[in-house]
């Protein structure tokens, strides 16, 4: 047979490029899907860090609640316009959150909070490779739960003389209406509440209510230091208006057409409700002996000492008197507390009412107060979601 030669010279070289061909799409894949990989993790912790900013957004907004109190109030009811969470740095300066607090009732508030990592551009909200997580939480107002049974509650002994009157009948303060308080009108309370009805003299004539005097012998101190968990400290602490003892004119005060909410002496304005400070229900709390002498104040009033009340003042809400309280003319006001006064007696001094100094028990004014100084918890079921 006849010998066939073949030439393989150069197929070493044509497996070479082959294999270089092969490895090279391999490294390539390699490195795309490193990069991918790379991509998707950087996405997800920029997504991650963008939840906690908003997440921490949240938190930032209900702690911060007392800081906005006035203007939160006064926010129009959904869908009115809401109010605006500036942009603000997240602790550690990692990002940046902000968005708006909806008023669904004034109980019931939604906070819609968009959180931006660091990479979202510091102006305009533009993103620039960055991402964003957008969170809502409703929250509830959470009042201080002051158990007030009473127009008047009290440990020690009680004097009415003069023209004084504590009902324990519900008033609803003149110009306050139903657009000021969720529920208006309540069951008649006792004018006077006190562990022994033979301590107070003069109360013929001058109490009302069912009944007029309520003998309660649970009354004790806790009786005015503890509110449902919250204790009478705790309640200083978030005071609006930390005073020292002294004499006291309040009334509301405007810095250009605003309440002026940073004067001392600026407790509100029950009067006017329709007025700038007229939604200002502070938390003020007096550490010693106070007197007041015009005009008037609203929200939860804390006294550590003896408060004395001197003419025609007014203040609507909760008041609360560790020691005792003394009260000398009305002129032609028709109440000087509209609400529900606790004085403690701790020294069991005498509870002197006079003049025309009236005490009406009135549920509006009671929960305007609490509603308006509490603080806010979310909802225990389906408070959270993500927005997206």
């Amino acid at each position: 047979m006849k010998r066939v030669l073949q030439d393989e010279r150069g197929m070493a070289l044509g497996v070479a490029i082959f294999a270089l061909v092969v490895v090279g799409a391999l490294v390539a894949g390699a490195f795309f899907a490193g990069t991918q990989e790379q991509r998707v993790g950087e996405n997800s912790r920029r997504s991650e860090q963008a939840f906690g900013i908003a997440d921490g957004g949240l938190s930032e907004t209900i702690t911060g609640w007392s800081t906005n109190r006035q203007t939160l109030n006064v926010t129009p009811v959904y869908p009115g316009t809401p109010y605006t969470l500036p942009n603000t740095d997240s602790p550690g300066a990692t990002g940046r959150y902000g968005g708006s607090v909806y008023k669904l009732n004034n109980e019931l508030y939604l906070i819609d909070v968009t959180g931006r990592d660091k990479m979202t551009a510091r102006t305009g909200g533009v993103i620039r490779g960055g991402a964003q997580q957008r969170l809502g939480m409703i929250v509830r107002i959470r009042p201080v739960q002051v158990g007030i049974g009473a127009a008047l509650t009290t440990r020690g002994a009680v004097k009415l003389s003069g023209n004084a009157f504590v009902d324990g009948t519900d008033h609803i303060p003149a110009g306050w209406t139903t657009a000021n308080c969720d529920t208006i009108g309540d069951s008649t309370k006792a004018g006077l509440r006190t562990p022994d009805s033979s301590d107070v003299s003069g109360a013929a004539g001058h109490l009302a209510g069912n009944p007029p005097v309520k003998r309660d012998p649970t009354i004790s101190d806790s009786t005015f230091t503890n509110f449902g968990g919250v204790s009478y400290a705790d309640l200083a602490a978030m005071a609006d208006k930390q005073l020292s003892g002294g004499n006291y004119k309040t009334q509301p005060t405007l810095s250009g057409a605003q309440c002026n909410t940073t004067n001392p002496e600026n407790w509100g304005d029950g009067l006017n409700r329709s007025a700038p400070c007229g939604s200002y229900f502070p938390i003020i709390h007096i550490s010693g002996d106070a007197t007041v002498n015009g005009v008037q104040g609203q929200g939860i009033l804390l006294v550590d000492g003896d408060l004395s009340v001197q003419g025609s003042y007014e203040f609507f809400g909760v008041t609360i008197v560790r020691g005792h309280l003394k009260t000398a003319g009305g002129g032609a006001t028709d109440a000087h507390f509209w609400g529900g006064v606790m004085a403690a007696n701790v020294d069991l001094e005498l509870n002197s009412l006079s003049g025309n100094a009236t005490l009406n028990y009135s549920k509006c004014a009671i929960v305007q107060a609490l509603q308006m100084t509490g603080s806010t918890a979310p909802l225990r079921s389906r408070g959270w979601a993500q927005l997206y």
